[in-house]
């Protein structure tokens, strides 16, 4: 898409936004820049929400400019065959928003699921990573959280089981546990029916003590084939 038609694209939704939501928001403006994650190589940066300076500190005031980057949204459609501009614009134009109200709000759960966001992808590029970032994802009503694509099912042990079963959409399936494994072991179930679009994760581990606060364990990962679902 070229930029003066994406230009004109975030106009149209921008003005879809309902006033109070906008109260202030200085400008929403598109750029031409491509602007790569400064840590994730093959991940733009595709939006962000920029406080401006202000004489005080009260958060009612709190002034901030929304920014569409027309070539990380480019870059990444360069890199998908099915990326659709309307539906990703808007996402990330309403993502961006919501950064802007709970800054005004003092509220911290965007940012807190931000930086789960950002635990998630070392988890997939196996670097190091804090074991309960899931936990700042959304909860789901089954009590599973979600992060970006994935879900994760948890669960309290003791020790670690020589099986483990895990709920999903309504169908119990069971995994055999690497007798290798330790705590917290995050396993991805394989093979599940109408698996999530990303991975359906089984977290183990022991009950959050204190001195899980000033520490972080080795996390132990594996892909397993489920069994299953048990009827």
């Amino acid at each position: 898409m070229r930029l003066s038609d994406f230009e004109a694209l975030v106009r149209r939704q921008a003005a879809e936004i309902p006033a109070e939501f906008l109260d202030g928001i200085a400008e929403v403006v598109v750029s031409p820049r491509t602007v790569v994650h400064p840590a994730r190589e093959g991940v733009w940066t595709l939006g962000e929400c920029v406080p401006l300076p202000g004489a005080d500190n009260d958060p009612r005031h709190l002034q901030t400019r929304v920014v569409l980057y027309h070539g990380s949204f480019q870059a990444l459609a360069n890199d998908s065959e099915t990326f659709d501009w309307v539906e990703e614009a808007w996402e990330t134009l309403t993502h961006e928003i919501r950064h802007h109200v709970e800054w005004k709000a003092r509220a911290p759960d965007l940012e807190e699921f931000d930086r789960a966001a950002e635990e998630n992808f070392a988890r997939h590029d196996g670097e190091a990573f804090d074991a309960g970032f899931y936990r700042d994802g959304v909860r789901l009503p089954d009590g599973a959280f979600q992060v970006d694509d994935d879900i994760f099912v948890e669960r309290e042990v003791s020790e670690i089981p020589a099986e483990a079963s895990v709920s999903w959409k309504g169908e119990q399936y069971t995994i055999v546990v690497p007798k290798e494994a330790t705590l917290p072991a995050f396993l991805t179930v394989m093979d599940v029916e109408d698996p999530p679009p990303g991975e359906l994760v089984l977290v183990l581990r022991r009950r959050a003590g204190i001195r899980d606060l000033f520490r972080r364990s080795a996390v132990f990962q594996a892909e397993l084939e489920a069994r299953g679902p048990i009827r």
